[in-house]
């Protein structure tokens, strides 16, 4: 070691490096990379959340998973281990849930979910705190086959870096999003919102007043116009000169079967979220009763919340956020819960042939503290 080596700090983990945070991976469909190749199918996110049953579909998707509380156990002896701060708080400037409900969203709507590494634990190398990118902003650079992504771009900007801060966490999703594959259901879905809102400011067919007499003039027109559209606004009844008549074109919603058509449309956009329909109320007649209100958690987590689960968990057991021997999880207990009678029931069961102590129930039930 020469003198000049003695002021040199040298680093004892440069082998401790983790690059799958922004590996390379091959593109699975073209339809996937919306919005850089958006066609005339693809609706835009305003459009779906202008959709009641899409937002409240979302909501109970994205809502419920990050209310389960994430766990880090080790992967031989299945015991759970402290959980670091990056997966309870990814960004540390804002809470938990409001992180994990917009990427949720992210895999929901475009099949893609990115974080920026925003710092690195020194000795590890491991991710300590990120912040979430819209899949707007994101650019994903393909090769010329666009069959391999090459790097990522923010706002248009130069390539991020493969490796280290500011880098991206990858989350894939399991097909090219909402956005896409439901695109034109979505976009007309909106139309039916719209045209609804229409009827609502114009609660009749679409009228003409018709000037039986000389030909008025143009701000005289639209004094008229303005007069009779606030005078409808206000009161249901109307009353015209001997001048002035009144013609209908057109149907009006009744005729329309427009509460059918958004009924209809509810339905279809309820199967394309994976959700069943009377979660969002899409089915007219249905009702959620006593008897299947028991397993209504249980069947929204196989049917729609499991997907979307595996994508966070698979990706955040990864080693650039914990050792290769632990796996992330959520903690499904508290969330499949059943009621006082049912755990009671299996609690004198569990007690009976020795599997719990009276002890051990007081403290599952958090009688003991």
């Amino acid at each position: 070691m020469g003198f000049r080596d003695i002021f040199v700090r040298t680093s004892s983990v440069e082998s401790l490096t983790y690059d799958v945070s922004a590996s390379l991976a091959p593109v699975t469909t073209l339809d996937s990379l919306s919005p850089f190749f958006r066609g005339g199918r693809t609706a835009t996110r305003e459009e779906a959340m202008s959709v009641p049953a899409i937002a409240r579909g979302r909501n109970i998707i994205c809502s419920s998973i990050a209310s389960i509380g994430l766990e880090v156990r080790d992967r031989m002896t299945g015991m759970g281990v402290d959980v670091p701060r990056v997966i309870r708080t990814p960004d540390p400037r804002i809470p938990g849930v409001a992180t994990y409900v917009w990427t949720l969203e992210d895999l929901l709507f475009y099949g893609y979910g990115y974080w920026q590494i925003t710092e690195l634990f020194s000795d590890t190398q491991r991710v300590r705190s990120v912040q979430r990118i819209s899949p707007d902003r994101v650019t994903i650079n393909t090769n010329s086959d666009s069959t391999e992504i090459e790097s990522y771009s923010i706002d248009g900007y130069t390539p991020l870096p493969l490796t280290g801060v500011g880098s991206m966490v990858v989350f894939y999703g399991n097909d090219e999003g909402l956005l896409n594959r439901a695109g034109m259901t979505i976009r007309t879905g909106a139309e039916l919102e719209r045209a609804a809102a229409l009827y609502a400011r114009e609660p009749v067919p679409q009228m003409v007043l018709k000037s039986n007499g000389t030909a008025l003039p143009a701000d005289r027109i639209a004094k008229l116009l303005e007069s009779w559209g606030a005078s409808r606004r206000n009161r249901t009844t109307a009353f015209l000169n001997a001048d002035i008549s009144l013609e209908t074109l057109g149907f009006d919603p009744e005729k329309l079967q427009l509460a059918s058509a958004r009924s209809y449309i509810a339905t279809e956009l309820a199967r394309a979220l994976g959700i069943p329909a009377y979660f969002i109320d899409a089915e007219t007649g249905s009702s959620m009763t006593y008897s299947n209100a028991a397993t209504t958690r249980q069947t929204l987590l196989d049917f729609s919340l499991i997907p979307l689960m595996n994508s966070i968990t698979e990706r955040l057991s990864m080693p650039d956020f914990v050792p290769s021997t632990q796996r992330v999880e959520y903690a499904l207990d508290d969330y499949l819960r059943g009621s006082a009678l049912e755990r009671a029931q299996i609690y004198e069961i569990l007690n009976r042939v020795g599997a719990l102590s009276a002890e051990e129930i007081r403290i599952q039930e958090e009688m003991i503290r």
